[in-house]
């Protein structure tokens, strides 16, 4: 009587086992790696640790001296594979679609996307619309493109990992930086969701929330940055 059940339970456990062996953790030397915001801050260290760890890195953002100091420093310690970066702004479609058309004809593929790019912003009464749009184009929207396209080339392999880089303003919602904790709000809804909907594609999506700490976005010293902890 109970055997089709216990069949459909068996299935479904060795189907789990299947899906955790794909999900182990893995070295991330070969493979191609597309860091959006790569150029400057936690993407840019994001970038210097993989590829010291033999990832090909390749790095976008919307400064070219930003592009240029980057790549020197990520080639130098890179394990001997190629580091490749151009400048391109996430909030113009055109230029997304130029990055992934570069990367294909470069790498043929991609194993992990690092979603970084974010501008900062204040609060909603005393910023312009014009600029609300822009960063919402930035730190939503693009991410959301980037991610698209990114998941075109992943699900024909059925394997990848999407990280998507949020914050904790998301939760904290600290005052006086309204459409900033908006975006990283979306992201955070956008990464809980995207989960579900790809994660039976072999594609693995993880988010970051990192605390206030020292970046270009949030230029700070080290003691600084110890002092604040403490307090």
């Amino acid at each position: 009587m109970n055997q089709p059940k216990n069949r459909k339970v068996r299935d479904r456990m060795i189907e789990q086992v299947k899906m955790s062996e794909k999900y182990q953790e893995r070295p991330v030397k070969g493979n191609t790696v597309l860091i959006n915001g790569g150029t400057t801050g936690i993407g840019r260290a994001t970038a210097l640790l993989l590829a010291q760890q033999g990832a090909r890195v390749m790095i976008f953002g919307r400064d070219q001296a930003d592009l240029d100091a980057a790549l020197t420093e990520i080639k130098r310690v890179s394990a001997g594979q190629e580091v490749f970066g151009l400048t391109a702004d996430t909030s113009k479609p055109d230029d997304v679609e130029r990055i992934f058309q570069e990367g294909d004809s470069r790498f043929g593929g991609l194993d992990i996307l690092v979603n970084n790019a974010a501008l900062p912003a204040s609060d909603l009464a005393s910023t312009s619309w014009e600029e609300i749009v822009y960063v919402i184009n930035t730190n939503l929207l693009g991410y959301m493109h980037v991610a698209k396209l990114a998941i075109e080339r992943m699900r024909t392999r059925q394997q990848g990992h999407i990280i998507i880089v949020g914050s904790m303003s998301a939760k904290v919602a600290e005052r006086g930086s309204s459409v900033y904790v908006a975006t990283k709000a979306g992201l955070h809804g956008l990464a809980e969701a995207l989960r579900k909907e790809i994660n039976e594609m072999g594609i693995k999506v993880s988010e970051v929330e990192p605390g206030e700490g020292g970046s270009d976005m949030n230029p700070r010293s080290v003691p600084e940055q110890r002092q604040a902890q403490e307090d």
